[in-house]
């Protein structure tokens, strides 16, 4: 059974900005703490990341995936090609001008190849999405100068 969870949050910066981080998929087990490897695999034709192998550590659980990339101007979306724990992911980051900054939805879908209790995966994910938020509008802000 697939689980999902969605964060929404308000960013002191433009749209740009949010967009520079995002596209900076190398840069994730900097300011992701789940994450501790990003490697870019191929590109798109626009110079944006296309295949991507990453590993990620939540909740005891380590996983070495490779997810494809799409991207629009306000959005990223990435869904899993393969994965030692994962049978499936797809994550998008939405994000809009505020008068302030920019507001961004994270949305996560993810289903285990092993079965856990719903509750620990569900925890798991909430942390999962509750550290990319801090981290994202952390390492947005320092790129922004706030």
């Amino acid at each position: 059974m697939a689980v999902s969870a969605k964060n929404e949050f308000d960013v002191a910066a433009p749209p740009s900005v949010v967009m520079e981080v995002l596209r900076d998929v190398a840069s994730l087990p900097d300011w992701s703490g789940p994450h501790k490897e990003a490697e870019i695999l191929s590109e798109h034709e626009d110079g944006t990341p296309d295949q991507v192998r990453v590993v990620v550590t939540a909740a005891g659980i380590s996983d070495e995936q490779t997810l494809s990339y799409t991207w629009t101007e306000d959005s990223c979306t990435w869904d899993l090609v393969e994965g030692n724990q994962l049978s499936e992911q797809h994550g998008r980051y939405t994000v809009t001008p505020t008068d302030s900054g920019s507001h961004v939805v994270f949305e996560l879908e993810v289903e285990l190849k092993i079965k856990l209790p719903g509750l620990i995966v569900k925890r798991a994910q909430k942390m999962a999405v509750d550290t990319a938020k801090k981290g994202l509008i952390a390492e947005v802000e320092r790129r922004a100068g706030s």
